[in-house]
Formats: structure tokens, C-alpha cells, sequence
């Protein structure tokens, strides 16, 4: 027999969810940003929902440009953390991380 102790299933799943909740945290910032740092990558973050949202309700026709020149056109459907789903010939999911910028389609100066 072993000398484990036996743990109950609401035990392990508590275990298993406070491992996702540690894993979904927000990444630690590098102590060099302090204070100042962090809020203006908060507000950031905040500028591009309001940015995002606002696109979507206009269903606004967009380029995308990834970081290897292709252009993606179509209207934001959806977007969450590290992705972005267009709507346009085909429906594309596009990881943040790829896009270089993006801009409304027909924008002067563009």
C-alpha cells in the first residue's frame, strides 16, 4: 500500500483550477517598467479594446498587414488576447503576435 495520502476529487480540481488561474495571470513586468511602465501598458491595452470594439460595431473594412508584408482585408469579427478573426473573401484567424499594423481601408495617407 502506499504511504500517499489519498486526496478527494474536489481537492484535485481545486488544485488543477488554482494552476489554470496561475497560468491565466498576467505576466510579471520587468521590474525596469516600475509604476509608470505598467500604467501605460495598462492604458494601452485599454486604448486597443476601445479601438477593437469600435471596429467591430462599425463592422469597418480593415488592412491588416503582417510582419511579412501580406495584407489581410476584411471587417474584425472577434478578437481575444493573442488573435483576431477577420471576415472577409475567407475568414482568417490571425495571430497578434504576426501583425505589424493595421489601418482602415480606403484612409488617406495610407
Amino acid at each position: 500500500m502506499s504511504d500517499e495520502p489519498i486526496q478527494s476529487a474536489s481537492a484535485t480540481q481545486s488544485s488543477a483550477l488554482a494552476q489554470v488561474r496561475r497560468r491565466r495571470s498576467p505576466a510579471i513586468k520587468p521590474s525596469h517598467l516600475g509604476s509608470h511602465g505598467a500604467e501605460q501598458e495598462a492604458f494601452q491595452h485599454q486604448a486597443e479594446l476601445f479601438y477593437m470594439q469600435k471596429q467591430i460595431q462599425a463592422q469597418t473594412p480593415m488592412i491588416v498587414v503582417l510582419q511579412d508584408g501580406q495584407q489581410i482585408e476584411g471587417c474584425i469579427e472577434w478578437y481575444d488576447r493573442d488573435t483576431l478573426k477577420l471576415r472577409g473573401r475567407q475568414k482568417t484567424l490571425v495571430y497578434k503576435s504576426a501583425i505589424k499594423f493595421m489601418y482602415k481601408k480606403g484612409d488617406p495617407g495610407q
